[in-house]
């Protein structure tokens, strides 16, 4: 679920042009918004999107019985293959890629850690699971560098790896959606999952305007206008946590630690494809002040939005030039991506 809360500013009628459906989809609120287009191509629209979502949370559940991931992270355990079609094993493919890329901060295959935390279900609640568990997962090293794709199969020589997509899954159905909305013959849409979200085309003869709020909520700080095609999601700490003696446990858990990321708020990325906005948004709400920008260049990240701890601002040029402050702007430290 987004985190640094984004919407889409309509103003406060809605024209007639403009098609708008909802539903949910891994656990959270999906949005459809089109523009310009015809009655037959929006509800086909809606019905292939709601279906493919649907087929995608069953598909890639980490924890649901039937799932096609849940029974790769069994026969992971089991030491045995799964074969897999060529979309599954691109998916599988290039989530560890992007990980790589990340210095495996963004870490798919932690999912034991997740569980141990208590966020692979809806109710999450305290205490923090004990040192000695965390430690003995950490011991096992999981990472989706130990994945093996040969001959249609995938399998780990790591036993203790358990995928969870949570951190990349949303951008994958994104950026599936967007491209058939493109097939359909529609070139003017928003598909917002919660806040993250890509945006092809204009709202008629005005950019599509995104509003932007700050990690507390309340009314957007800034504003800025989706270009032809872009990506927008950002990674945050409030959503998915539990409230533990007065102390505040999220659910963007740190592979190197083992426990919930600390020292940044929340990230808000662009890019053109959802997939790797997402999971960048991941590994960049994770990263240490002195790894973002590597890690951000090594993502292919140029546009970047980081509020951390204490509420300061730090943000590339190319970022800085996007958005519209709708208030005083605050301090900003440049982040300057090479």
């Amino acid at each position: 679920m987004s985190l640094l809360f984004l919407t889409i500013v309509t103003g406060c009628s809605q024209p007639s042009s403009l098609y708008q459906d909802q539903f949910l989809a891994f656990g959270t609120v999906v949005s459809l918004s089109i523009w310009g287009a015809s009655k037959q191509q929006n509800h086909e629209a809606s019905r292939l999107i709601r279906e493919d979502f649907a087929a995608m949370h069953d598909t890639w559940h980490a924890w649901k019985k039937g799932g096609l991931l849940g029974e790769i992270n069994q026969n992971i355990s089991d030491g045995k293959p799964t074969p897999l079609s060529q979309e599954a094993s691109e998916l599988l493919q290039q989530s560890a890629t992007l990980s790589e890329q990340s210095n495996h901060l963004f870490n798919p295959a932690i999912g034991k850690l997740v569980a141990l935390w208590g966020f692979h279900g809806e109710e999450r609640k305290g205490p923090p699971p004990a040192q000695e568990k965390i430690d003995l997962l950490l011991q096992s090293n999981p990472t989706l560098s130990t994945l093996q794709f040969t001959e249609g199969n995938i399998q780990s020589s790591n036993p203790s790896v358990k995928i969870d997509l949570g951190g990349i899954a949303k951008g994958y159905a994104v950026d599936r959606a967007i491209e058939q909305l493109k097939q359909l013959g529609i070139q003017h849409a928003i598909v917002n999952t919660g806040g993250d979200l890509r945006a092809i085309g204009a709202h008629g003869e005005r950019n599509w305007n995104i509003g932007i709020r700050a990690p507390d909520g309340g009314e957007p700080i800034a504003s800025l206008q989706p270009k032809n095609d872009e990506s927008i999601f950002t990674s945050g700490d409030y959503e998915r946590m539990f409230l533990y003696e007065g102390k505040r446990y999220h659910h963007i858990i740190d592979p190197r630690t083992g426990w919930p990321a600390t020292g940044t708020r929340s990230v808000t990325v662009i890019h053109k494809r959802a997939t790797i906005a997402d999971a960048a948004a991941t590994a960049l709400l994770i990263a240490d002040p002195e790894q973002r920008t590597t890690i951000a260049k090594q993502m292919g990240i140029e546009q970047l939005l980081i509020i951390d701890q204490a509420g300061d601002y730090h943000m590339s040029e190319s970022m800085q030039q996007r958005l519209t402050f709708l208030g005083d702007p605050p301090h900003i430290t440049r982040l300057v991506i090479r």
